[in-house]
């Protein structure tokens, strides 16, 4: 009796507000054509409209506003309307009764409207869905962990149960869009080990999905970018979904996608390819601010010179218009072009100015690095740059923002910082990781340089900030103890302190957590080799090691990182042979696939290690594949161009060279006498200086020649040649001078040297290395210095190699020491 008296009020409660039928008017609500007629809907039968009814409203409501275009879109007019508000009070009287997918389909919808998180009505669905949260399937969970992260609830109590669920239950989802969803809702607060479940669920799960599933493929890279991990083989069946849905993939697809690829460093040419042609086919259609200025960053930096005048001149046509975040786009994508388009840029600096108040610390140093980029010169904007960056730095206790802060002020013309700020940097140190650290590093360091040069002082203060740096760069270093949460805070580490104060306790403690080295991070540390040009042998073999054992894992992609270390720093590991030739053989079934430009890379890496794969320069030496590397470098900045076409020439000299019998022609004739005859030029003073000396030991000027072009077009420093008893020959009269050196003859340059010399002659090349062609740490010629004297001895030379430390030790301090070691090393027997 007590359970029936218990029961009838919850049923009155229930029911008895119910319309008989709520069909027919979700039927009328169906059939609606905007939004007015909705509103007149609810108006009418606001007090029978049910749960299921309030549901239907607001999605009808939200999907008219889906299909307009940004431009007609009255979100604004939608929410003050008062049949809305009258919507949301009805939703909040019945969530109590809505099915799980209704309520949290209204608070997307709410929160699609601009309703705010803090919003009472927000707060309670926020609230039933919390307590529903156990029982929601998988669609309704991943839309719900979609509204939390859209309140910036990423890393609240809330997501992380959510991360629970999902973890719990992984095995038995098989529905990869909900999943996605899922994945970058969540992956702020996984474990490493979680996220390599996910990324295994997603490959296991990618052959159910529909290939017309974008956003899917989407939500895998974002995730991906998340978590800062490029996988390559979700990373290419994602870009395989992109490219055949190519067609339908609207401006504001493609932008995220590019800004995805370039976040994760993940080159597709084909994509690129074909997303210049797809947005090129876009310039006509757009003339909306926020349309044009997406394009211009999408497609600018990749554009042809027709296309870049275009987007610049619809640019400046529309600039008044432009908001302050819409400049600032502009403007960085103006930096990516390398763009010197002085009236573009006084326009937007212009706008930019306008809006400085409202900016951001991280957005002002975006600003103040494209400005000092594009050498813009204004003093009434760095003036109130630095005014707006020291009122952050003075209210900021944020590590990272304070790091930001000093490093904007730093770049600006007048690069000072009083005691006070450098108090502040220093009281943050002991919190600060070591990107922090070294953003403060390269800061102070610019403070010290403007104050020596301007102020003639160098104030204490600094020089014990620099004192406290390295400190806690060592004490970081040391207690470091997991190799991932190392190479997270060293892998974007740069600059002069970095390589003067910690790159040697780095490499210490890469080879102490060098056992934690895998598949998964091998190519980022042999990356991280490579470029700080330090020999670690011990590294360099565990390398080699975990590539033999875990090849399989390993992606083709991901081979040039791995091979360029041993190619830079001309080592050869253990069993050197079977470890490039799994590497190659790994390759293989990829070279139709890869980037022109990673193929060029490879190809002259390997060719440095005398290593010359047939298949590999059969690709490469074919006209097909050059005619795409062509279309490739159309579309890439003019200094990356001009290294990727100097590196073709490179590889194709070395092929002529070493391996004649692949009958594989020199075609860089044209490529090297326009270079040459533009980089010709005078003597500096301690050229002109050994051109003296050697003048003087070898009988005259007549003996010696100066910045020789050889055939195949090297250089050496000089050259001179010995008969058979070692005594110099001249030349016969040349012209060459202190001042000015001889224009070089534009011919085929491929004969080789010593053809023309009396019987038992020989040409000497005399090369003066300076610290570039050495390893960091010890002695160790580097690959291309070791390379360019083989090949001048395949040309007929005797290549005397000068090291800079032995030429400017304390031994040759005098002119008549080293008038000695030039004697010795030209003439002297078994020397060379």
């Amino acid at each position: 009796m007590l359970c029936l008296r218990a029961i009838r009020p919850f049923s009155w409660r229930v029911f008895h507000f119910r319309p008989f039928s709520f069909e027919p008017l979700i039927s009328q609500m169906n059939n609606c054509t905007d939004e007015e007629q909705i509103f007149g809907l609810i108006e009418k039968n606001k007090s029978l409209l049910s749960e299921k009814q309030v549901g239907c409203a607001l999605s009808m409501l939200w999907q008219f506003q889906k299909q307009k275009t940004s431009s007609v879109k009255n979100v604004d007019c939608v929410r003050n309307h008062p049949q809305f508000l009258t919507l949301c009070n009805l939703a909040t009287t019945k969530m109590g009764f809505m099915s799980d997918s209704t309520l949290v389909n209204v608070l997307y919808i709410i929160q699609q409207f601009g309703i705010e998180a803090h919003d009472s009505l927000v707060e309670a669905l926020v609230t039933e869905a919390w307590r529903r949260l156990e029982r929601f399937d998988i669609s309704v969970l991943s839309k719900f962990s979609s509204c939390l992260a859209d309140q910036h609830l990423h890393y609240s109590p809330l997501m992380g149960k959510i991360a629970d669920i999902v973890n719990r239950n992984l095995e038995n989802i098989q529905d990869l869009r909900s999943l996605s969803v899922l994945m970058v809702s969540i992956s702020s607060l996984i474990s490493q080990r979680f996220q390599e479940k996910l990324v295994n669920k997603a490959e296991l799960l990618f052959d159910t999905m529909d290939s017309s599933q974008v956003n899917t493929a989407r939500r895998i890279v974002q995730f991906l970018r998340n978590i800062r991990y490029r996988y390559y083989p979700l990373l290419e069946r994602c870009n395989k979904v992109f490219l055949s849905n190519m067609n339908h993939l609207d401006l504001d697809s493609i932008s995220k996608i590019l800004s995805l690829y370039y976040s994760l460093q993940f080159h597709s040419f084909e994509f690129i390819l074909m997303t210049k042609k797809r947005l090129t086919e876009m310039i006509p259609l757009f003339d909306h601010p926020a349309s044009c200025v997406k394009l211009f960053v999408a497609l600018g930096p990749m554009a042809g010179p027709e296309e870049k005048k275009q987007l610049k001149s619809t640019i400046l046509l529309m600039s008044e218009e432009l908001t302050g975040q819409q400049a600032l786009a502009v403007m960085g994508a103006m930096e990516e072009m390398e763009s010197r388009n002085s009236r573009l840029i006084k326009k937007i600096t212009s706008i930019l100015h306008k809006h400085l108040d409202n900016y951001k610390p991280v957005e002002l140093l975006r600003i103040t690095q494209a400005l000092t980029f594009l050498h813009f010169q204004s003093k009434e904007l760095f003036v109130r740059l630095r005014e707006l960056l020291l009122s952050y730095l003075k209210v900021s206790v944020i590590p990272s923002e304070i790091s930001i802060l000093v490093y904007a002020l730093s770049m600006l013309p007048s690069a000072h910082l009083d005691e006070v700020r450098m108090s502040q940097i220093e009281a943050v140190l002991p919190q600060c990781d070591l990107h922090d650290l070294n953003i403060f590093a390269a800061s102070v360091l610019r403070c010290i340089q403007y104050d020596h040069m301007y102020l003639d002082n160098i104030p204490g203060k600094q020089l014990k900030v620099l004192q406290k740096l390295d400190h806690y760069g060592h004490q970081r270093l040391q207690e470091c103890k997991s190799l991932n949460l190392l190479w997270e805070e060293v892998k974007s580490l740069k600059g002069d302190w970095f390589a003067d104060s910690l790159l040697e306790e780095t490499v210490v403690t890469l080879q102490r957590l060098m056992d934690e080295i895998n598949y998964i991070n091998v190519a980022g540390i042999a990356s991280f080799i490579s470029r700080t040009n330090y020999l670690s042998t011990s590294l360099l073999d565990k390398i080699a090691s975990v590539v033999l054992q875990q090849i399989e894992k390993i992606h083709p992609f991901a081979i040039l990182a791995i091979i360029l270390p041993f190619s830079t720093l001309n080592y050869d590991p253990p069993q050197w042979d079977e470890f490039f030739g799994t590497c190659i053989q790994h390759l293989n079934s990829y070279l139709s696939v890869l980037d022109p430009l990673v193929l060029v890379f490879l190809g002259y890496s390997l060719a440095t290690l005398q290593y010359f794969p047939e298949d590999l320069l059969k690709t490469i030496f074919n006209i097909k594949f050059l005619a795409r590397l062509d279309s490739q470098l159309e579309l890439i900045c003019s200094s990356l161009n001009m290294t990727v076409q100097f590196r073709l020439m490179e590889l194709n000299r070395a092929v002529c060279l070493e391996c004649p019998e692949y009958q594989i022609p020199w075609f860089h004739d044209r490529f090297c006498q326009q270079h040459y005859n533009k980089d010709f030029g005078s003597m500096n003073g301690g050229q002109q200086q050994i051109y003296k000396m050697l003048a003087e030991v070898l009988g005259g000027i007549n003996f010696v020649k100066a910045s020789v072009l050889t055939p195949y077009y090297y250089t050496i420093d000089f050259e001179c040649i010995l008969d058979k008893r070692r005594n110099p020959l001249p030349y016969g009269s040349h012209n060459t001078t202190l001042e000015k050196l001889p224009k070089i003859h534009l011919e085929s340059n491929t004969q080789i040297a010593g053809s023309r010399l009396p019987p038992g002659a020989e040409k000497i090349a005399l090369e003066f290395l300076d610290s570039r062609a050495f390893c960091r740490n010890i002695p160790h010629l580097k690959g291309k210095s070791a390379m360019k004297k083989r090949h001048l001895e395949i040309l007929g030379y005797h290549v005397i190699q000068i090291p800079h430390f032995e030429w400017n030790s304390m031994a040759l301090s005098t002119r008549d020491a080293r008038m000695d070691y030039l004697r010795e090393r030209i003439f002297g027997e078994g020397k060379s």
